[in-house]
């Protein structure tokens, strides 16, 4: 099994099953993730190392104007992609199996968490992983300690405040707070 294979079969939404090809070929490439994220948070590194680790991570380029403070952690790290601007700070976790797309100019807050698997409800099938992706737009600010579930899409310039536990769809130029988040009042400006 080849990553592009899992790939394809994580961003088409496929259940993977436990103990199947495309669970090996996700393992062994949270192996070589775990390797790369050890070596970013083990000891000081300037911002251009740590965009050069957080590329060999993702797999592509990461813009020079993207800022990460580590620790950081990403259990996959194959699936990720993200714009221009992006700031995220120390003690994030990334699940990225499904996928996670995180627009320009957002600010990701300490310890911010973005799980884009779900385990199978029924007690047979409970190793069983399904992928959702998630996807931030632009000038988004996820506040400190916010969790994000597989799925979920906020909106452009929206604000999630820390605590927050995201389990719906938050719109553009949105204000959520609270678990789960709900939506208090519209953004101007």
């Amino acid at each position: 099994m080849e990553l592009d294979d899992l790939l394809a079969a994580l961003n088409a939404r496929e259940t993977i099953p436990a103990g199947s090809s495309l669970h090996k070929a996700m393992h062994n490439a949270s192996q070589a993730a775990l390797r790369i994220t050890g070596e970013l948070n083990s000891g000081y590194h300037d911002p251009a190392q740590v965009r050069e680790l957080l590329s060999r991570l993702i797999g592509k380029p990461v813009d020079e104007t993207v800022a990460l403070f580590p620790p950081f952690s990403a259990d996959f790290g194959r699936n990720i992609t993200l714009g221009k601007r992006v700031f995220i700070n120390s003690g994030c976790r990334f699940q990225d199996q499904g996928g996670i797309s995180i627009g320009d100019g957002c600010l990701i807050g300490h310890n911010a968490v973005l799980a884009t698997l779900n385990h199978d409800v029924a007690p047979g099938r409970r190793a069983d992983l399904h992928p959702a992706p998630i996807t931030i737009g632009r000038n988004v600010w996820l506040g400190s300690n916010v969790t994000v579930l597989p799925g979920i899409s906020i909106g452009d310039d929206s604000v999630v405040a820390a605590g927050a536990v995201v389990t719906r769809d938050i719109p553009p130029r949105s204000l959520a707070v609270g678990a789960p988040a709900k939506v208090i009042r519209s953004l101007e400006g």
